[in-house]
């Protein structure tokens, strides 16, 4: 009798044996519906001598019912699946979910019915189908789609549909992507630009394992250069992945692919239709699609040639999963070139100080763009040290950058505010009683947003309307906004240039593709003076008229004992510094600040990245800090705080007497309550040379937790509240 062993999706069962049925045939890596008690499960079928399972006799095995009619998931998959579990202490099916993106994809394909508006005019509007017509131009998708989309429910839409406002289509799930042209619109190239996309194209036709770091000055012209990588791969029959952090980022990136070769990429993340998530995984699957372009989900995808992946923006801690596994898909995605014995490009004009590393011991290829494309000339930039230069009472930006914005809105070019604190502002208060509105739910307290007359959680996404009166003494009219967020920014910036005209630009008001897109135009086309916005203003983008940066807090970013701090302030800074100048006209950038001899801050004013990342290389030297040293949390939560600290300390009893490591704490994370959880945390220091998943399992595993307690690993952790 044949046996399988199937890899399960569910953490506490992990891996299953079944019988293999008469008159079938399973591999490792196909994709198999076995029953479990009265239910199915899907399964992967894995090499049995790579995980182990209790011995099950012959006679008591199942017999699985039916392998799925997709390609298995291949060797290199698999073995990346593996690595990634093993490194960051995660459940192998949590990783393996990944590789399935669609589930409804597995089965075939076929049509589903979708469905648009029919632009009939309605005879009777009712206040939900009136939002409905105004919310759902140009869209196409699932009933239950659309009610999400205009917030309403979906018997409004089927009431719609009976009444002609909306009509069905049917849809082909496994209609093919229109074919990428690698000639369609070939760039002309400067010397600097042309020799890095030599080297990258060579490495694609070798097909070998390539790390390059690609290290170039805003606007150098990064994506032209390894666009010509994309162009050899495609030329090749194979398939690439270019990474992004944020779908804040496709609009514009999808634009500049089409506007190379001459059709869009295929999508992959969490805003996509469940229709278009099953096309685009049976199109990769197959290998039908050529290029895809993706958030982290997308590295796990089962590509049928991969043969070059990019890391856009590899600095970005958004790569940083901070949930579920919690991995880091600029250091992954390397690893899955390894496996796949492919180039692997990591473009950044501010390259984490880990990279830097690599390339330095020579891991890594470093590529230079030192110069701006065309001519274009890096900014100036200039320190406002707000202790000697005070905004006028009630304000919060300083004389000289005010007069500055005078100037370029005279001139008619554009300005850019950056500050990385949404909503209006951070903390309201009681002037009377001194009552501060806090999350029920987390330490935290609840930010203003004017805009929708809320006050939120940021971490929780609580809300409650702005109250008149003070809940704790009564008070009327008594509510004082403390501290500047981005809002409170556009109305001083309403106050002083009224002629302006301003746009916000957070997660709150950029909250999908089209309304970033819209924004793209209105600042391309000049119908926007002012910029006011949080770090989705920081990537990417490329306005001409754009000459005036300034950056509204710089201190703000080195608050809170994050141990990244300094890097992550430098390369915030810089990365916003950067969208000034970047056509004809040159830029300014101006930098707010208390603390001028901070060293990052001393380092953007002089221009000298080399001497931030050496002074910051020997700092992190010294404390044994990545990338000298390895960092990895363990974050223990409850509902109960007495249930969450007891397993908090029975870790922290058992910790392992390891010369190679020091553990510190437990203790009350920074965050203590979070979505109701209180939460402790220890966090790991150790040597590169420790064998730290290895002893973080034989310290956890054997320990038993009540029911209500979660014990989470975060290896190389990004976050640390």
């Amino acid at each position: 009798m044949k046996r399988v062993r199937l890899l399960v999706f569910n953490a506490a069962l992990g891996v299953l044996d079944y019988r293999v049925p008469e008159g079938s045939e399973v591999e490792p890596g196909s994709i198999v519906i076995a029953p479990l008690g009265p239910r199915q499960v899907l399964g992967i079928a894995w090499e049995p001598e790579r995980l182990s399972t209790g011995e099950v006799p012959d006679s008591k095995l199942r017999p699985f019912l039916e392998v799925l009619p997709v390609p298995p998931l291949d060797a290199k998959l698999r073995r990346l699946i593996e690595w990634t579990a093993d490194y960051y202490c995660a459940p192998l099916s949590s990783v393996a979910r990944m590789a399935l993106g669609s589930m409804a994809a597995l089965r075939g394909g076929g049509t589903t019915t979708e469905y648009r508006l029919t632009g009939e005019e309605p005879a009777r509007l009712t206040p939900q189908r009136a939002a409905a017509l105004d919310a759902l131009q140009g869209e196409q998708a699932s009933i239950r789609e659309l009610a999400e989309l205009a917030s309403v429910s979906e018997g409004v839409l089927r009431g719609m549909v009976g009444a002609g406002l909306l009509e069905a289509v049917s849809v082909d799930l496994d209609r093919p992507y229109p074919p990428a042209d690698p000639d369609f619109a070939v760039p002309d190239l400067s010397d600097d630009q042309r020799r890095a996309a030599d080297t990258f194209v060579e490495a694609v036709r070798e097909g070998k394992f390539a790390p390059f770091l690609l290290d170039g000055v805003t606007g150098s012209g990064k994506t032209e250069t390894y666009f010509e990588a994309v162009a050899e791969a495609i030329t090749l029959g194979k398939q690439v992945l270019v990474l992004l952090p944020e779908i804040a980022l496709t609009e514009n990136f999808l634009r500049r692919f089409e506007q190379r070769f001459g059709v869009p990429p295929v999508q992959w993340h969490s805003s996509l239709k469940s229709s278009e998530r099953r096309r685009a995984w049976r199109a990769i699957v197959s290998g039908n699609a050529q290029v895809v372009v993706g958030a982290r989900s997308a590295l796990f995808l089962p590509y049928a040639r991969f043969g070059l992946v990019i890391v856009d923006e590899a600095h970005e801690i958004s790569f940083k999963q901070d949930d579920g596994v919690r991995y880091n898909a600029r250091d992954v995605a390397v690893i899955r070139a390894r496996f796949e014995q492919a180039p692997v490009i990591l473009a950044s004009a501010t390259p984490a100080l880990e990279s830097m590393q690599l390339a330095e011991a020579g891991v890594y290829r470093k590529i230079d763009l030192p110069a701006r494309f065309g001519g274009a000339q890096l900014p100036a930039i200039d320190i406002v040290d707000l202790r000697k230069e005070v905004p006028e009472r009630g304000r919060w930006l300083a004389p000289r950058l005010v007069d500055q914005m005078k100037a370029r809105l005279a001139r008619g070019e554009q300005s850019l505010l950056f500050l990385n604190r949404r909503g209006y502002a951070p903390l309201t208060l009681c002037r009377n009683c001194g009552h501060r509105f806090q999350c029920p739910h987390c330490t935290a307290w609840l930010v203003e947003h004017r805009f929708s007359q809320r006050l939120a959680c940021h971490h929780c996404g609580y809300e409650v309307p702005v109250p008149n009166t003070c809940p704790e003494c009564g008070t009327g009219d008594c509510l004082v906004a403390c501290g500047p967020g981005v809002e409170r920014i556009a109305d001083e910036v309403a106050e002083i240039l009224p002629e302006a005209r301003t746009a916000l630009i957070t997660s709150d008001t950029m909250n999908s593709p089209e309304a970033i897109a819209e924004f793209v135009a209105k600042a391309e086309g000049r119908a926007i003076d002012v910029i006011v916005g949080t770090q989705l203003v920081t990537k990417g983008y490329h306005f001409p008229e754009l000459t005036l940066v300034g950056v509204v807090d710089a201190d703000l970013g080195l608050e809170g004992g994050d141990l990244r701090a300094a890097e992550r302030t430098y390369q915030q800074v810089a990365q916003v510094a950067g969208r000034a100048g970047r056509g004809e006209k040159p830029g300014e950038v101006l930098i707010q600040t208390r603390h001028p001899e901070a060293p990052v801050i001393a380092a953007l004013a002089a221009g000298d990245r080399d001497a931030f990342y050496d002074a910051e290389t020997e700092a992190r030297r010294d404390a044994g800090a990545p990338p000298f040293g390895r960092w990895a949390a363990i974050i223990v939560s409850s509902e109960d705080m007495a249930e969450a600290r007891d397993a908090a300390r029975a870790i922290g009893g058992t910790a392992p007497d390891n010369p190679d490591m020091l553990v510190l704490g437990p203790a009350p994370a920074p965050l203590a309550l979070l979505r109701g959880r209180h939460r402790f945390r220890l966090l790991i220091n150790a040597r590169r040379s420790a064998e730290l998943q290895k002893v973080l399992r034989q310290w956890l595993d054997p320990l038993q937790f009540p029911r209500g307690v979660r014990v989470h690993i975060d290896v190389d952790p990004y976050s640390f509240v």
